[in-house]
């Protein structure tokens, strides 16, 4: 067999034939889609498999003949010895990566929130999860290495927490699990520690036990509110986000955001992006005519930005506005020694249309929560919003009746 030179590889062309070299058995050049350009490969059978493997030694020109040769001589030499040149070389790789790349635990923290950061609802929710990561968890174990981590490090970071904060340290164990699955995606570990952590901690209260309900204003007493504090002394935009708030049921984050090309006054329909949304999902708010009215207000002054309620550089609200005015005016709630929250009148809202005969899914609508059950879920494909509708005149009518 003639062993191959640079004026036969230079001539190669696309549908040639491979070339032998001709002088290391099992080399060949693989023609390319250029002329005078190929692949190297060495076809060998694996000592440890019997079967037959093909290893590629780079590309010509770049790589050349003698280099090529010399390559394939080193991995015909491995094979003398009963070693799979393929297997060795992805073992040295891997040695040679986890070497140089082997994160610590804080490194793969944040190059995960980096990659997961733009799919949470706001900044506020992006900066909690690696917030929470930094205070409770990078002091213990975020200068060690992935693979060295054991589900114990992360019981004794999580433990001073677990009884005392027991939401907090959940959310903190699930951000950890998440950052050790990235890391075994990347080949970094076999598979993330963290699943076995609550073996290692005792028993947390049961979730029942441990919610925290935002402390309402109770429905009856809305519509005082609204006339003795709302609707009293001078105007404020502050004040015009609460009474909308209150009359859509909104979220605080929801009005805060709230820009006009969301909002249809012809149709009288806000329309929440599901960027904006806890459920992702996008949601239709019926607009009652004081509503209508307080965003027409907006409208003659505020038009010519983004947002409905600008701050006054045109930024969103800060979300401590809502709740200043509500600590400013001491306003009682149904939790005894707390200021009721811009939050709680969702649940004002709630409790006014359970007793008032309105149906469960009309409310849950109007709120925008998720239905649980996957199987009712699929039969609710409409978001009843001229039944809503009506319903959030009523409620505008309840809000508005000390106004009389």
């Amino acid at each position: 067999m003639a062993r191959l030179n640079d004026a036969r590889a230079r001539n190669i062309k696309a549908g040639d034939k491979a070339i032998a070299d001709g002088t290391v058995r099992g080399l060949y050049l693989f023609p390319s889609s250029s002329r005078g350009h190929g692949k190297w490969i060495l076809r060998f059978v694996s000592p440890l498999t019997g079967k037959r493997r093909d290893m590629g030694l780079g590309a010509y020109p770049e790589v050349g003949i003698a280099q090529a040769r010399r390559a394939a001589f080193d991995a015909r030499d491995l094979l003398s010895r009963k070693v799979d040149p393929i297997e060795e070389r992805r073992l040295a790789d891997e040695s040679l990566r986890l070497t140089q790349t082997m994160p610590t635990f804080e490194t793969a923290a944040r190059a995960v929130h980096t990659q997961i950061r733009d799919g949470f609802r706001n900044r506020k929710h992006s900066d909690q999860w690696l917030t929470t990561l930094e205070t409770y968890v990078f002091p213990f174990i975020g200068n060690k290495a992935v693979n060295e981590l054991k589900a114990n490090d992360f019981a004794d970071a999580l433990r001073p927490i677990w009884l005392s904060k027991p939401e907090t340290a959940s959310r903190v164990r699930q951000r950890c699990d998440t950052v050790m699955k990235w890391c075994a995606a990347q080949d970094f570990i076999i598979a993330s520690p963290v699943s076995i952590v609550t073996q290692l901690l005792p028993r947390q209260p049961g979730k029942t036990s441990r919610v925290v309900h935002h402390p309402a204003v109770l429905w009856r007493d809305v519509p005082v509110l609204l006339r003795d504090r709302i609707r009293s002394g001078r105007s404020s935009v502050g004040k015009a986000m609460l009474e909308l708030l209150i009359l859509t049921a909104a979220r605080s984050g929801e009005i805060r955001g709230m820009a006009w090309t969301e909002v249809n006054l012809e149709s009288a329909i806000w329309t929440i992006p599901a960027i904006r949304m806890k459920t992702r999902t996008e949601h239709r708010v019926p607009l009652t005519p004081r509503c209508s009215e307080i965003i027409s207000k907006q409208m003659s002054s505020q038009y010519d930005g983004v947002l409905v309620f600008p701050s006054r550089n045109g930024t969103m609200i800060s979300d401590m506005t809502l709740t200043k005015l509500l600590r400013d005016w001491n306003v009682e709630s149904d939790v005894s020694g707390r200021i009721a929250t811009a939050h709680g009148f969702r649940s004002s809202f709630r409790d006014w249309a359970s007793e008032n005969g309105y149906r469960r899914e009309l409310a849950e609508r109007a709120l925008s929560h998720t239905i649980p059950n996957a199987t009712e879920a699929a039969y609710h494909r409409s978001d009843l919003l001229d039944q809503r509708r009506d319903m959030m005149m009523a409620w505008e009518a309840h809000v508005m009746s000390s106004l009389k």
